[in-house]
């Protein structure tokens, strides 16, 4: 396991977030916040996706306003996302928000940044500062959107909240660049020791987002940066967060179930392995094997030899299938029942945990 960079601890409501706790789950409504019953309802839907915190956009004051109502509806922590009109916050922190995210670019008096400060110092609930490329403090940086940019504006910035003696903070910079986005987040790891958000912005379309948002938040948790993650994608929100449990998955960062790994199939394979794997996926829940990597492989050379690290798991010949555990076989079946009988071996193991 990589090991994490050293991070303040910083509460987003009920939740921790900083190097000494599980990365955070994050994503954003996509209605509009004014109108409370319909945003709470798809905050209830990502909510029940796994969405650990959610972002509104308060785009005027009856949403910042509408934030109260909504918190009447939901029980995870609400981030109010502010741009321009700094009275906008202060309202949303009067109506319960549990974070105020602004952006330098589009706040940049001190005194309304200051007013900001304390409104939130006096709630004691804390600030994501959210460097965009597309919106940087030009002053410092010009019209440049490069990773130094990026972190100059931040750098900048963040003088208003040391005078405040405000460190509640959480930290992004994000870009649609790919590579941008990765340079930014390293070299700000050295400038401060604040929580980071990650994610790439406007990522895209959901299958172009996915690929960006995986290598861009994937390569940073790798390297041990990030603490809580956002997926922004085209479409519908609750695809961000399945994604964003993906991403932790593969890094190893947490765990959400079984980890189900397969072949991608060729000439050799002699069963609909991607219907067989479909039905295994629709049939395992978060709590069946939990903590098990599970192979489905679709003939001898994919089997047991190169899926031996797996916990549990099937090689297909013609119509049947060898179970092996641990790369070893322990039982023939036929494909017919395959996945029935994976299913009870794999409850047996849990059985023999207990």
């Amino acid at each position: 396991m990589f090991e994490r960079r050293k991070t303040r601890t910083v509460e987003v409501g009920n939740v921790k977030m900083g190097s000494g706790h599980p990365v955070v789950i994050q994503s954003m409504t996509k209605t509009d916040t004014a109108d409370a019953a319909l945003t709470a309802g798809q905050i209830r839907l990502l909510e029940k996706a796994g969405c650990e915190i959610v972002r509104l956009s308060v785009k005027d004051m009856r949403s910042a306003e509408a934030v109260e109502d909504i918190k009447k509806e939901t029980t995870i922590p609400m981030v109010a996302d502010i741009h321009f009109d700094h009275k906008l916050a202060l309202e949303a922190i009067r109506r319960g928000a549990d974070k105020i995210r602004i952006n330098p670019g589009n706040m940049q008096k001190e005194q309304d940044v200051a007013e900001v400060i304390d409104a939130a110092k006096e709630k004691k609930i804390p600030i994501r500062v959210g460097i965009n490329s597309g919106s940087l403090l030009e002053k410092v940086t010009g019209k440049t959107a490069t990773a130094d940019a990026m972190v100059a504006s931040l750098v900048k910035y963040l003088e208003y909240f040391r005078k405040r003696d405000f460190n509640d903070i959480v930290v992004s910079l994000k870009a649609s660049d790919v590579k941008t986005t990765v340079e930014a987040y390293r070299k700000a790891s050295d400038e401060c020791d604040y929580p980071f958000h990650l994610g790439v912005t406007a990522a895209g379309p959901p299958r172009d987002g996915v690929v960006r948002s995986s290598v861009g938040i994937g390569t940073l948790l790798m390297e041990g940066i990030g603490d809580t993650i956002r997926v922004s994608l085209t479409g519908d929100p609750v695809e961000e967060v399945d994604t964003a449990k993906r991403i932790l998955s593969s890094t190893g960062s947490r765990r959400f179930g079984p980890d189900v790994i397969s072949c991608p199939t060729c000439g050799r394979c002699q069963v609909d392995l991607i219907s067989l794997v479909e039905e295994l996926e629709k049939r395992l829940s978060a709590d069946t094997g939990a903590d098990l990597t599970i192979a489905v492989m679709g003939c001898e050379v994919n089997g047991p030899g190169e899926a031996k690290a797996a916990d549990i798991g099937i090689a297909f010949g013609k119509g049947k299938g060898a179970i092996f555990k641990q790369g070893k076989i322990v039982k023939t079946v036929d494909a017919s029942c395959a996945i029935d009988e994976l299913l009870a071996m794999i409850g047996k193991e849990q059985e023999r945990e207990l």
